[in-house]
């Protein structure tokens, strides 16, 4: 695959993106030959990569789902949203109810771009490019303030995403701010890639990324159950992603989905 088409302002296509990695991953096709050189790493060292990208993406919908039918969320704040694929938290959520609005935040400029160029029909749709580690940088930003109230309950969406932020950081105290702001009755989605799993596989992954300029983190059970401090979490809890309301027969095998997701609800 060449990469022939114009390079948007602002996009570097010779750095990797999380973003455009996780969409070659998905079948996506606005990525780079950096981005498809990393992932196809990855891919020699843990074949079963795409499918765990395209489970990720499928516990989301189905979290989205639920939030719109089940819990009558009517408002939702995605935060590290990725490329614009097929089935997006506004498009889940408004087969609901056409009156959901959706904010989405993503700082990669290629995301931007995408992401204003399909959500410029529509009122109820937004999107804020800026870091999610500074979240005062999106949280004032106007289009947020005009469609996420945070005095009526509000879904946070934060999946494959805080692997990206190191400790140093701070993930925690993003979730924490974010968590002090929602009303009761708010939920928080999570998931994040896991060590415990196969331990050895994972070191040589994070190892990689690291050296891709994509890095991210794999943190134990322990330590993502703590981005839901303050939350109670639903049924069936912090699980694999595809555990989580399956529509699936047989769940994947950890070894095969090392991910943990979980949705909490503020009290």
């Amino acid at each position: 695959m060449t990469d022939e088409r114009p390079v948007p302002a602002g996009v570097d296509p010779n750095r990797p993106s999380s973003a455009r990695i996780y969409d070659y991953a998905i079948g996506g096709k606005d990525n780079y030959a950096v981005d498809r050189e990393v992932a196809e790493t990855v891919f020699a060292l843990a074949p079963e990569m795409p499918s765990m990208a395209r489970q990720n993406r499928q516990f989301l919908g189905r979290v989205v789902r639920y939030l719109a039918e089940e819990a009558g969320i009517r408002q939702f704040l995605d935060i590290g949203s990725g490329l614009p694929t097929q089935q997006n938290v506004h498009e889940v959520a408004r087969e609901v109810d056409p009156r959901c609005r959706v904010v989405y935040v993503d700082y990669d400029p290629i995301v931007a771009r995408y992401g204003d160029a399909l959500l410029a029909t529509s009122d109820d749709v937004a999107f804020v490019q800026a870091d999610l580690c500074a979240p005062d940088d999106y949280l004032g930003h106007p289009d947020l303030q005009r469609l996420i109230d945070f005095s009526e309950p509000v879904a946070v969406l934060m999946v494959a995403v805080l692997h990206f932020i190191p400790d140093g950081s701070g993930p925690a105290d993003v979730v924490a701010r974010l968590r002090d702001l929602m009303a009761p009755g708010s939920y928080l989605a999570v998931s994040h890639v896991t060590n415990e799993f196969r331990p050895e596989e994972i070191g040589k992954l994070v190892a990689v990324s690291g050296r891709s300029g994509a890095p991210w983190v794999a943190r134990d059970r322990a330590e993502i159950m703590s981005f839901f401090d303050g939350f109670a979490l639903v049924e069936p809890g912090l699980v694999t992603a595809p555990e989580w309301h399956p529509h699936i027969a047989q769940p994947v095998a950890p070894e095969k989905m090392w991910v943990y997701a979980g949705v909490g609800r503020l009290g």
